[in-house]
């Protein structure tokens, strides 16, 4: 790493070997006047600081300092070297610092909120992956099928499947998330009606574009519910595949329904997006997405009739 200094106009290659060292002695004897002194600032004996100095002075081609009776004097042609080693000095600090606040930007709570299937069958990877990797961040995950978190007061970070964005949210999608219908053998012709939450989604919206009102049974806020009632032939659900595809009761009804894809958007307030540590997990929440993807949104499967 060069830093280079204006007043000297050519590369200090400090940072590479020793030589920064030695300045760190150099500059607190011109500050303090006396190696006593520094010896004091830097918690090292008098002889370290004497070789120090004497090296710095070896290694650059001659004296920086007069010895007088009250202490070290910097020498008038040698300012100049002290000049530019303090602006050496604060740009150390500095990086110093601008490292430490990345590293504390890395710390503190994360809430992420998402839908009751995607939190008990997909976000568990999630969040131990990112213990992992970012150990000094709390992860919280808040289960809920409601859309009211999409506030900056209530969640950090939002997953959830939607076909757009609240105005006041910005987010990315890399992955869709497959719905498909799904009936056990012997079950009647009645659809299984997403209510509360969940008659915002799409697999609602499809029932109600496309079944007729007589023809839809029980209901339930809950896909993880309404999987267990068509497990148990109450009807038919339309599902995320991760949660139909797997029961071994359950039968894709291709036929009855074609397979349906919406974005899960992975999403902050937009007060929020520039937040480091935010930042950094929404990142890491769309590349595990991204590597969930034959789960999430598989392919279409052949339609038998």
């Amino acid at each position: 790493m060069d830093i280079y200094c204006p007043k000297l106009q050519k590369p200090l290659r400090l940072l590479h070997n020793r030589n920064w060292d030695n300045l760190r002695f150099v500059l607190c004897v011109a500050t303090h006047g006396t190696i006593s002194a520094a010896a004091r600032v830097l918690g090292v004996n008098h002889a370290t600081v004497l070789r120090r100095v004497a090296a710095f002075e070896r290694d650059h081609g001659g004296p920086v300092f007069q010895k007088t009776a009250t202490g070290y004097r910097v020498l008038p042609d040698r300012a100049n070297v002290i000049e530019a080693a303090r602006e050496v000095e604060n740009a150390v600090v500095s990086v110093e610092r601008l490292m430490q606040g990345r590293r504390a930007a890395m710390r503190g709570l994360v809430r992420l909120s998402s839908t009751d299937s995607l939190c008990q069958s997909i976000l568990p990877g999630l969040v131990r992956r990112l213990h992992d990797a970012l150990p000094e961040l709390q992860i919280e995950v808040m289960s809920t099928n409601s859309h009211l978190d999409f506030t900056r007061m209530q969640a950090d970070i939002s997953v959830r499947p939607a076909r757009s964005l609240p105005e006041e949210m910005i987010g990315d999608s890399r992955v869709g998330l497959c719905f498909r219908a799904y009936a056990a053998p012997g079950a009647p012709a009645l659809w299984l009606s997403p209510t509360g939450a969940l008659a915002r989604s799409v697999a609602a919206a499809w029932i109600a574009a496309h079944i007729e009102p007589d023809h839809v049974g029980a209901g339930a806020d809950s896909f993880m519910v309404l999987r267990e009632l068509a497990r148990l032939r109450a009807g038919i659900a339309v599902l995320p595949a991760f949660l139909g595809d797997p029961v071994p009761e359950l039968e894709h009804r291709a036929e009855l329904m074609p397979d349906l894809s919406v974005p899960i958007w992975v999403a902050s307030h937009a007060e929020l997006r520039e937040v480091p540590r935010i930042r950094m997990v929404r990142e890491r929440i769309l590349d595990y997405l991204d590597g969930c993807r034959d789960l999430l949104d598989p392919p279409a499967a052949p339609v038998h009739r």
